[in-house]
């Protein structure tokens, strides 16, 4: 089931788009990204819904973090 989504734990989903965990947390909570599960240690974030960072080919350390992602279009209440 997780393979299908691009599931990934809150720590390869912050390594995928070179940001800390806080952030991919807070980018959740601001409706970003999507979370999938719910409790410590069983919360998932689809990699499809990241940006992937730029890394270093044969080291890895980060180039450049992945762009943001968009905040939600909310409609207007009028």
């Amino acid at each position: 089931m997780a393979a299908d989504r691009g599931l990934v734990s809150e720590k390869d989903a912050a390594y995928y788009a070179g940001r800390p965990g806080v952030t991919i947390r807070r980018w959740a909570h601001e409706g970003r990204i999507r979370r999938y599960g719910s409790g410590r240690g069983n919360v998932r974030y689809s990699v499809f819904e990241l940006n992937k960072a730029d890394r270093d080919e044969w080291t890895r350390e980060l180039i450049t973090p992945g762009e943001v992602p968009p905040l939600p279009e909310v409609a207007d209440a009028a």
